[in-house]
C-alpha cells in the first residue's frame, strides 16, 4: 500500500496556501486565498479547514475515510511560533494572532496529527527535500518577502536555538543607522531589504511599490538606485555574517524578491564572500530557491518525515 499523502499549509502575512503533497514531495492539488488576519483567527482556521477539504476532493481523497486517508497536516507560519505547544505568537504581521492554538482545532476536525513550524524553517526543509538544498549540509535559507525569514538545516534537521526557539536571521543587524524595527533594534536586515521595507522606501519617493523601485533603479534614477544599493549592501553584510558564523555549504535565497532580483543580489554577495580569508570561499555557494512559493507548503508537509 503506498504511503498516505500529507497536507501542507503555508500561512503568510498576505496569503495562505494549502496543498496535498505525496511522499515524493509532489503536490497533487493546491489552493490559496488572502490571509485577512485582521478578520480573526477563528475565521482563518475555518477557511483553512475548508481549503483542506477542497484540495483533498480535487486530489480524489476523502477527508472522512477511516482510517484517515492523510497521514498528517503540517503548518508553516510566519513567526514567532511555538512548535511544542502549537501556538502562533505573531501579532506583528498577523494582527491579533497572539498565543493562538492552531493545532488542536485541525487535529479534532480531521483526526490526524498536526505539526506547526516557523515558515522559514518549513521553506528550508522543502528546499532541502526536493529543491535547491538537496545534497548539501549545512544549508542556510534566507527568504525575502513581506519580511525576511531565515533558517538553518543540517543533515535534514532544523537547527534550533535555546528552548527550541527559532533563530531570527532576518533580524541580523546590518546598519546601525537604519530604521527601527519591531524586533528591538535599528537597521536589521528585514528593516532594510524586505519587500515591505523596500515598498515603503519606494512610496517615500513617489513610487507605487518595490517593483516600480527596481524598475526606476534600472532606468537610472539616482534616488531609486541608492535605496536598492542599500538593500543589496544589507543583504551582503548578512551573507558575510551567516558564512562566518554558521559556514553553510550552501546559501539558498528565496522569497518573492529573489524570484525576480536574485542575480542583482547574488552577484555582489559572491564578490564579497570571495574576499573571505577565514574559510575557503570556493567550498560554499549561493543559489536561488527552486520551489518558489511552494517551498513552504512542501516543507510543512515534510515535517512528518523528521
Amino acid at each position: 500500500m503506498p504511503p498516505r499523502p500529507l497536507i501542507g499549509v503555508d500561512i503568510g502575512g498576505t496569503k495562505i496556501a494549502v496543498a496535498v503533497v505525496d511522499a515524493s514531495g509532489r503536490m497533487l492539488a493546491r489552493t490559496s486565498f488572502p490571509t485577512e488576519a485582521e478578520q480573526g483567527f477563528d475565521r482563518a482556521v475555518g477557511r483553512i479547514a475548508d481549503a483542506i477539504q477542497e484540495v483533498l476532493a480535487r486530489a480524489g481523497t476523502s477527508a472522512s475515510s477511516s482510517p484517515p486517508a492523510i497521514a498528517g497536516i503540517g503548518i508553516g507560519c510566519a513567526g514567532p511560533v511555538d512548535p511544542v505547544q502549537g501556538l502562533i505568537n505573531n501579532p506583528f504581521t498577523l494582527t491579533g494572532w497572539d498565543r493562538c492554538d492552531i493545532v488542536s482545532p485541525l487535529r479534532q476536525r480531521f483526526g490526524v496529527p498536526v505539526k506547526l513550524e516557523n515558515d522559514a524553517d518549513a521553506a528550508a526543509l522543502g528546499e532541502c527535500w526536493v529543491g535547491a538544498g538537496q545534497g548539501a549540509s549545512p544549508v542556510v535559507m534566507l527568504t525575502f518577502g513581506t519580511g525576511v525569514g531565515g533558517a538553518t538545516v543540517q543533515d535534514n534537521r532544523i537547527v534550533r536555538g535555546s528552548r527550541g526557539e527559532h533563530p531570527e536571521l532576518g533580524h541580523l543587524p546590518v546598519d546601525g543607522r537604519g530604521p527601527a524595527c519591531y524586533c528591538g533594534i535599528a537597521g536589521c536586515l528585514e528593516s532594510i531589504a524586505s519587500g515591505s521595507a523596500l515598498g515603503q522606501a519606494a512610496q517615500s519617493i513617489g513610487l507605487r511599490d518595490a517593483r516600480e523601485l527596481f524598475s526606476a533603479a534600472r532606468d537610472g534614477s539616482d534616488t531609486a538606485q541608492a535605496i536598492v544599493h542599500r538593500a543589496i549592501d544589507a543583504a551582503c553584510t548578512a551573507a558575510w555574517t551567516v558564512f562566518h558564523t554558521i559556514l553553510p555549504q550552501r546559501l539558498v535565497l528565496g522569497g518573492g524578491l529573489m524570484d525576480t532580483e536574485f542575480d542583482l543580489f547574488a552577484g555582489p554577495m559572491r564578490e564579497r564572500i570571495a574576499k573571505a580569508t577565514q574559510f575557503t570561499p570556493s567550498a560554499v555557494d549561493i543559489v536561488p530557491a527552486r520551489l518558489g512559493n511552494d517551498a513552504g507548503i512542501v516543507g510543512a508537509a515534510s515535517l512528518f518525515r523528521l
